[in-house]
């Protein structure tokens, strides 16, 4: 959505004015992980709106169903940009992959 990039581009130019880098790490994962993630403890307790399991799911569901959640490959053309489909990685492995792809 049109509003999504003007905020982007809006949060980003706070930083950039300032003479700081911005990166972008976009994480995409299948609905089966996703709606499994849901459930999982550690999303549980730090997330108080998804304990209601059952209500969580469908509304997954149903934002996904209305929403396009993820960019096309090759959409975003911005510097420092990297899109990584974390279905079966771990988020330390996920956190390497993008310290590496960002030289950090």
């Amino acid at each position: 959505m049109q509003g999504d990039w003007e905020y982007i581009n809006k949060i980003s130019h706070i930083f950039e004015s300032k003479g700081g880098v911005v990166y972008f790490a976009e994480l995409e994962a299948g609905l089966d992980e996703r709606l499994e993630r849901n459930k999982s403890p550690h999303r549980l307790m730090h997330k108080p709106t998804k304990r209601n399991v059952e209500w969580s799911e469908q509304e997954l569901i149903k934002s996904m169903e209305k929403h396009r959640l993820n960019s096309y490959d090759g959409e975003i053309t911005k510097e420092n940009y990297i899109k990584i489909n974390n279905t079966k990685i771990s988020p330390e492995e996920v956190a390497r992959i993008i310290k590496e792809s960002f030289e950090l």
